[in-house]
């Protein structure tokens, strides 16, 4: 019986392993800095528009909510309701007053 590899996790389904050795050092840390300012740039991006959150946990509400057969054919009705902005915008002032509450 084969033993298993533990440091390595396996990779994603249809896709190939991580080749360690790709990258030199220098390409690592590159990446490596690469990833945090993005993770960074994100996370103030989502802190200035609060909305993003809101309209996907709507989605992810109703999804769990309603449950249905086809989430593709689900997810164009739910974001292309023209009442949806309108539903964002309404859950956005509650959230801001709710933070203002606090």
């Amino acid at each position: 019986m084969a033993e298993a590899n533990f440091d390595v996790p396996p990779p994603p389904h249809g896709m190939e392993g991580n080749d360690p050795e790709a990258l030199s050092s220098q390409q690592q840390d590159k990446l490596w800095d690469f990833k945090i300012n993005t993770r960074i740039a994100n996370e103030y991006y989502l802190r200035e528009h609060p909305e993003v959150e809101i309209l996907l946990g709507e989605f992810m509400r109703s999804v769990l909510l309603k449950k249905p057969k086809n989430i593709r054919e689900y997810a164009a009705e739910y974001y292309t309701d023209a009442k949806l902005p309108e539903k964002i915008q309404r859950k956005l002032y509650e959230w801001e007053k709710m933070l203002k509450q606090q």
